[in-house]
């Protein structure tokens, strides 16, 4: 019985051992095997990484995109799997950052807008004699100069004073001439003859002309014939009024005729010459007003007009002499003096200037401060007056906004002109590059000529580091080649005329809009016909019957987009029209009418007239053989470029037939 209780007790030793060793393996694989540690969670994700990344970067040359691990081929570093940052895998002109690496660059936008600049052109220069108003006086005889009564620079003589006293045989013998003709006159006085009386007045007149050519006044000869006496001595007087700029003789020398012996300047009008840079010179127009200073007034603003605009580049500096012409009454500015000015140009659509005093007036085009309400003759050189429209200037009530961006939001790469256009409706920051193209610059802003809209916002500040951002993720950035940003396509006339493209899709558009764009058209057509039929009169008539049928237009019949695009093309039709309406004659208009033409075979793909047929037409010839295009109702051609010496100079390039509905048929 005792060895059979041992027993039993050995048995349940034995399995309480190891139903203890079992229940301590569970709890050690529960606690070490069933969670895995945050290593392995890293571990983990890293190989999941690892698993979805396809390419490999180096940290110090992102440049570097590798298919498999390695070492970078610059640095020798190892590479580390590069993040796709893309938002869909594209390899797109856009970027998206959030808020805090907005405000970490620093990033700010500025709306485009259309508004007139100020320009601003600040230029450099000095004070001259007006060359017009410079005098020589000269020996009209060879002598000796017995008597300088001005004898030093730099005084001031009235017109008529005595310069000098010259003693000259030659003039002595003309006088003699004279003299002995008086003589001969009186003996011969009770002469039957006539012939012998004419032929004695006859000698006089030549033996006063010759005195007069040897520079003698009419009331010194007149002295000669009532003393009836000779001079030794001749005076000479100042023909003008000013300052002695110059004496190039002493008392005592012998001269020969034409000897300069003084310059006389008149400095109540005086010239101001300025250095404009080339890129300046777009706003520096021949009639336009000058404000300047000088260190001796530095609180006094002189005023004077551009008389001068050089069409010669200097090689060295890199500008144009400016020419500006200063009344100067009080004699303050002296030639010599340095002089800051400032040329105000207020910019308005096209690169055109305003100026609202010289709307509608009629210039000198040799003497700008000759300025009339009407055409008529210049009153100092008899030249006739030319419109101040001709020379550039449109009066401000009759212009448009130019369409402008400050000069910080342009990225300039040569050729190309890139900025970054904030996307709207987006949840994070978002930007894309875009290529536009660029008008002139006017100060701090550029005129926008294609590429954006009115009411879009542009990067103006940080624009450097987000393109830098789009270079290290290998997106299309400034740096990319011409083609990888966006870019709005501009199609000429031809294509768009022909070719059915997003960007030449015709808009859904109200009848009564394209009935009042039909009227347009038909008054463009009599334009075209006017000048075919070589009447410039005729083609001023419909081009203004054109004009205010487009100002009829009701705008208010388009909306949004449609609305928008519309407004550029009526305002270069405008612009068209307008210069065509300036031109002084009939090869000017036939130069306005091309591109008026172009820009209304724009027009009316987008926006189409109602029922009807177009024909464009094709001259080669037009503009010494460069070819120009326009639009006509008949299939007869008849030349508005060359009229009655070719009428029927041209071919038909395409034909277009607009229903009654917006949507338009396929050309025959």
């Amino acid at each position: 019985m005792t060895i059979k209780k041992s027993s039993i007790k050995g048995k349940l030793k034995i399995f309480f051992i190891a139903l203890v060793a079992f229940a301590l393996g569970m709890i050690i694989q529960f606690t070490f095997f069933s969670l895995p540690s945050e290593q392995e969670h890293a571990m983990q994700s890293t190989m999941e990484k690892e698993t979805e990344t396809t390419l490999w970067t180096c940290s110090m040359h992102p440049q570097i995109k590798l298919p498999k691990p390695g070492k970078c081929p610059i640095c020798f570093m190892d590479l580390i799997p590069l993040e796709d940052t893309t938002n869909d895998g594209s390899q797109s002109a856009q970027i998206s950052i959030s808020e805090y690496s907005k405000k970490l660059i620093e990033l700010e936008t500025t709306e485009v807008v259309k508004r007139f600049i100020d320009a601003k052109i600040r230029l450099v220069g000095k004070v001259d004699y007006d060359e017009t108003k410079v005098a020589y006086i000269s020996a009209w005889v060879s002598g000796r100069l017995d008597r300088l009564y001005v004898n030093y620079t730099g005084i001031a003589v009235s017109k008529g004073d005595h310069m000098a006293k010259i003693y000259s045989p030659d003039l002595l013998s003309a006088q003699e001439e004279l003299i002995q003709a008086l003589k001969t006159a009186e003996k011969l006085q009770n002469s039957d003859s006539e012939i012998i009386k004419n032929t004695a007045q006859t000698t006089i007149n030549a033996a006063r002309e010759k005195l007069e050519l040897l520079g003698l006044n009419n009331q010194q000869i007149q002295d000669i014939e009532q003393r009836k006496q000779t001079n030794e001595h001749i005076t000479i007087n100042s023909p003008i009024s000013g300052v002695v700029i110059h004496q190039n003789v002493k008392e005592g020398m012998y001269v020969q005729t034409g000897t300069n012996i003084y310059t006389v300047a008149d400095l109540s009008s005086v010239w101001v010459k300025l250095d404009a840079y080339e890129s300046d010179l777009q706003w520096v127009r021949y009639g336009g007003k000058v404000e300047f200073t000088t260190e001796v007034y530095p609180g006094k603003i002189f005023t004077g007009i551009i008389s001068f605009v050089d069409p010669i580049i200097n090689p060295d500096t890199r500008t144009a002499n400016v020419r500006v012409i200063v009344p100067n009454e009080s004699l303050r500015l002296k030639p010599g003096m340095f002089v800051r000015a400032v040329v105000h140009s207020k910019i308005a659509d096209g690169g055109q200037i305003m100026n609202k005093e010289l709307a509608g007036k009629w210039i000198s085009p040799m003497h700008p401060e000759i300025i009339k309400d009407e055409p008529g003759i210049c009153d100092v050189c008899g030249m006739p007056l030319v419109s101040a429209e001709s020379l550039g200037y449109v009066d401000s009530e009759e212009q448009k906004a130019p369409l402008i961006i400050p000069v910080s939001a342009a990225l300039l790469t040569g050729k190309r002109a890139v900025v970054y256009v904030e996307v709207p409706d987006q949840e994070k920051p978002t930007y894309e590059g875009r290529e536009i193209v660029l008008g002139p610059k006017a100060g701090n802003y550029y005129i926008v000529e294609h590429g954006l809209y009115e009411g879009e916002r542009v990067v103006t500040k940080g624009v450097f580091k987000l393109d830098a951002e789009l270079q290290i993720q290998a997106k299309p950035s400034m740096m990319s080649g011409t083609g990888q940003l966006l870019k709005m396509e501009h199609k000429d006339s031809a294509q768009m005329f022909s070719e059915k493209t997003n960007d030449s899709e015709p808009f859904d558009i109200d009848q009564v809009f394209r009935s009042q764009l039909t009227n347009v058209i038909t008054s463009y057509f009599s334009l075209q016909q006017a000048l075919a039929g070589d009447n410039p009169q005729q083609a001023k008539t419909y081009a203004t019957m054109m004009r205010d049928n487009l100002e009829q237009i009701d705008m208010t019949l388009l909306q949004g987009y449609t609305h928008m695009i519309w407004m550029g093309h009526r305002d270069k039709l405008n612009s068209f029209l307008n210069g065509l309406l300036s031109a002084e004659s009939i090869e000017e208009q036939r130069k306005y009418f091309a591109v008026l033409s172009n820009q209304l075979t724009l027009t009316i793909v987008r926006f189409p007239p109602l029922q009807g047929k177009i024909y464009k037409v094709f001259c080669p010839m037009a503009f010494d053989n460069k070819g120009a295009s326009w639009l006509q109702n008949t299939p007869q051609i008849t030349n508005p470029y060359f009229g009655a010496i070719m009428l029927r100079c041209g071919n038909i390039d395409e034909e277009r037939t607009f229903p009654a509905s917006a949507e338009t048929e396929p050309n025959e």
